[in-house]
């Protein structure tokens, strides 16, 4: 058969460590052999950034803007460790925020849902989707310990020169001080995101923060996100016989495990972070999500919603086979694909994508599946595969889908 063809260049982000080595075997067995790829490449791997002063990922960011669809595989966030064994200038901040605070968007992760992989939480029948807020809070925050005695403050300074002052805490002794922030106008980017992709979606949207605690800052969020939907949205919602509301993050964990599924649960970034992490590990596996940050300006980047698989990247440099599941890492190149054909017209470039994706859901259903999902299944006598050989199984299932 023709290789599919290509009209507008993908970004393509290449990243770290076990999910760096899965990246170049997905292209190699499922993509390249039937797609004429077309892909901006940028190395986001750490000795490079390390290199290039992390440049590379701000340029990785402006090339998204410019061509609208990328795709990532998963990158070091440097830690203390890190700075050691890749001999570091500094520590990199998380490429994934730079990314998100460039493009300003949301990410949107959901359950990949298979027979045979039962949902933790018995109750579950329908994927949850997380929409984590990408700008922000933790992620941009300055920090700075506190050697001894003293007073440390947040002081506001105007344009005008005026300040505003207040107390954080008079310290007795040694500590740790953070400054988190947030604007207003990407609060007000996430809230459009979430209620528009409640309604493309007809799914309830549900959001929550710690209002009561943080009267300012988780308050502003609450404040923007109903004055929002009471202005653009509520009438849509109506119409399409679907709800919004709002709960403190408590309750919302403990409604979430008593629901059937089926809503999107819209997060701050640090809950998002932490929430979809515990929603795909109860479905399955972290292998077993995707993940997509939606930008407003119509920007969209694909990626797996995991880290770089480190201890099997260790058994792979010692020549020890692994079996790593590849599964989020091939749905971000399916939805970067299939986002692609859409935007370009191309429609043989969406169906194949969403052929892979199916490829892979038949695989695991028929029995063949990495090891983290053997352990896991209702499927009798699964046949565990090491990496190489899922990827290769995967592929021996589309070919015959095509």
């Amino acid at each position: 058969m023709d290789k599919i063809k290509m009209t507008t260049p993908l970004v393509e982000m290449d990243g770290d460590e076990m999910t760096r080595i899965l990246w170049k075997m997905i292209k190699d067995e499922l993509l390249l052999p039937f797609i004429d790829l077309n892909t901006e490449y940028y190395d986001l791997g750490l000795e490079h950034r390390n290199e290039t002063d992390d440049q590379v990922t701000v340029d990785s960011a402006n090339a998204t803007k410019k061509y609208g669809v990328a795709v990532k595989c998963a990158t070091i966030t440097p830690n203390a460790a890190r700075m050691t064994e890749y001999n570091l200038k500094e520590m990199w901040k998380s490429p994934n925020g730079t990314i998100r605070a460039m493009l300003d968007g949301t990410v949107f992760r959901a359950p990949i849902v298979v027979k045979g992989i039962e949902p933790c939480v018995k109750n579950w029948k329908k994927p949850i989707t997380i929409a984590r807020h990408a700008y922000g809070d933790v992620y941009k925050a300055s920090e700075m310990k506190i050697p001894g005695p003293g007073k440390c403050e947040l002081v506001y300074t105007a344009e005008d020169g005026t300040e505003t002052r207040e107390l954080i805490h008079n310290f007795t002794g040694a500590g740790v001080v953070q400054g988190q922030h947030n604007l207003n106008d990407s609060i007000e980017s996430f809230a459009r995101s979430c209620f528009s992709y409640a309604l493309s979606t007809r799914q309830d949207l549900w959001f929550a923060t710690k209002d009561t605690i943080s009267k300012k800052y988780d308050h502003t969020f609450k404040d923007i996100f109903q004055e929002i939907f009471d202005a653009e949205y509520k009438e849509k919602f109506e119409e399409a016989g679907i709800t919004y509301f709002y709960t403190l993050i408590d309750d919302a964990v403990a409604r979430v495990m008593k629901a059937e599924g089926g809503f999107i649960w819209a997060c701050k970034n640090y809950d998002g972070d932490v929430m979809s992490d515990m929603v795909s590990s109860a479905f399955g596996s972290l292998a077993m999500m995707t993940s997509v940050l939606v930008s407003p300006a119509g920007y969209y980047e694909y990626e797996a919603a995991h880290g770089t698989v480190q201890r099997h990247y260790y058994k792979h440099l010692k020549g020890e086979e692994t079996s790593t599941n590849s599964v989020a890492t091939i749905f971000a190149w399916t939805g970067a694909l299939r986002k692609r054909g859409e935007l370009d017209g191309n429609q043989e470039l969406s169906t194949f994508a969403d052929k892979l994706e199916k490829a892979c859901v038949d695989t695991i259903e028929s029995g063949k599946m990495t090891k983290d999902l053997a352990l896991i299944t209702t499927i009798e006598n699964p046949t565990v595969l090491n990496s190489e050989d899922f990827i290769k199984a995967i592929r021996a299932t589309l070919e015959k889908m095509l």
